[in-house]
């Protein structure tokens, strides 16, 4: 029997019958305006039972001849099967550690809680995960003589980190526009160090998106972010390697933050694919988790108490300053994306404080995790959720940790030091500064444990 060839194309999400190549430079419709999505050929890849599916995959993952032990790029024939394996830029992303929290998901009184650590890869976010995609696809491009001559992208910094890392590897030039003075000193420095041309704008994250969308207008600079959706083909791996880490099992629940909602979107896709091929029986249920400060999905629906359906309109609000800077975004382009994956997969939208969502990610952490402020804001809507019984003991949840807790160091020292704006750490612990003595430290011991 002859092997199934593999395909997939641009298509309108809106409905409308456009359809274009994944290397012509488009982003949204050109008849009704809406955002593209990429469309596998669904019955080629049915052609391959489930079983040998998983079998492929298992076999190639954090294994195998390159680039299919990438994370990504070992579940090629599902992300851009027509790509030239000499075109792919592969720094190795995915394959990350899906971490099993007891203690933690016994404070909540959940039994069944893990931690799928996206941030463990190269740049230090989940961003990597579409950007090799986008990156690859670039280079393609250009080797079949395209003049795009630089990608742009607007980011609260993650975005950004991993352009810059993609686009050295593979010899790209890449311009990043970053909202000055909204970001941490280490997502900044990255770009910077990766010979990016970063450009700080006196704005917001929606202001820098309204410009690189101007910016993009012309073929010889191209788009980056999440509206590009090539991104969400390499970000939706991360719904098949929990499925794999799981046995090639779905969890009762994901729970993911949200700003720009274009990788709420990807799991969605992710997990749609999964049981549709049937290596997975049943979809999980979806949980997006906003900031309050920059809540517009929340608004739309919980808030509204509409249930969320690709007919619900979310009106951009205006940003405020939250600690989980990275979905400080009030305009998301991919909200109906979302909504999409939040009507398939049964979801709900829950928002978090600061407070909530700081002494959420200490929590974690004094179970052994190194949380970002935006898995704070993830495991802040569990632990509501939780409280009123909405996900319970006995199910299954995985909360995905969008990036590494190291790139926030300024945000955990804070919350010890008791410096966050806004934030009354209730669980502090500061560092004790005490004499040269052993007396000193017995004492210290014995206040904190107790006498031996």
């Amino acid at each position: 029997m002859a092997e199934p060839v593999f395909s997939a194309w641009f298509r309108c999400a809106g409905g409308c019958d456009f359809r274009a190549a994944l290397t012509d430079v488009v982003y949204s419709c050109p008849r009704c305006g809406g955002l593209l999505e990429v469309e596998h050929d669904r019955a080629a890849l049915a052609g391959r039972s489930a079983d040998e599916w998983k079998a492929l995959f298992d076999g190639r993952f954090k294994l195998g001849r390159w680039p299919y032990g990438s994370g990504v790029w070992g579940k090629k024939e599902w992300v851009y099967p027509q790509l030239a394996d000499e075109n792919v830029v592969s720094m190795f992303e995915g394959g990350s550690p899906l971490l099993r929290i007891d203690r933690y998901a016994r404070e909540l009184g959940l039994d069944d809680v893990w931690l799928k650590e996206c941030g463990v890869t190269h740049t230090g976010s989940f961003k990597d995960l579409g950007m090799t995609v986008l990156v690859s696809a670039v280079k393609e491009m250009r080797a079949r003589g395209g003049t795009v001559r630089a990608v742009a992208c607007a980011s609260t910094g993650d975005t950004s980190a991993a352009l810059s890392a993609y686009c050295a590897a593979a010899g790209i030039p890449s311009v990043v526009l970053l909202p000055r003075g909204k970001i941490s000193t280490a997502q900044l420095v990255q770009p910077i160090s990766n010979g990016a041309l970063v450009l700080e704008l006196d704005t917001d994250f929606d202001g820098c998106m309204a410009v690189v969308r101007q910016l993009a207008e012309t073929k010889d600079i191209y788009l980056a972010n999440s509206m590009n959706s090539l991104r969400i083909e390499g970000q939706k791996t991360a719904s098949i390697e929990i499925a794999q880490q799981l046995g090639w099992t779905s969890p009762d629940w994901i729970v993911i933050p949200g700003g720009n909602l274009g990788n709420a979107s990807a799991v969605g896709k992710g997990f749609q694919l999964l049981k549709q091929l049937g290596l997975v029986e049943r979809l999980p249920r979806l949980v997006v988790a906003q900031a309050e400060n920059a809540n517009p999905l929340w608004r739309a629906t919980t808030g509204a108490h509409v249930r969320p359906t690709p007919s619900v309109e979310v009106e951009p609000v205006t940003a405020r300053r939250t600690l989980a800077s990275a979905i400080q975004i009030g305009a998301p382009v991919s909200a109906k994306r979302a909504l999409r994956a939040l009507e398939a997969l049964d979801g709900i939208v829950e928002q978090a404080t600061e407070q909530e969502l700081a002494d959420a990610a200490a929590r974690a952490d004094r179970a052994g995790m190194f949380t970002c402020p935006h898995t704070g804001v993830a495991l802040a809507a569990l632990e509501k959720l939780a409280a009123r019984g909405v996900v319970k003991k006995g199910e299954r949840v995985v909360v995905i940790s969008t990036a590494h807790g190291l790139k926030f160091s300024d945000f955990k020292v804070g919350y010890h030091e008791g410096t966050l704006a806004g934030v009354t750490p209730a669980l502090r612990n500061p560092g004790v500064k005490l004499p040269a003595s052993l007396g000193a430290v017995q004492d210290a011991i014995a206040a904190r444990f107790g006498r031996g």
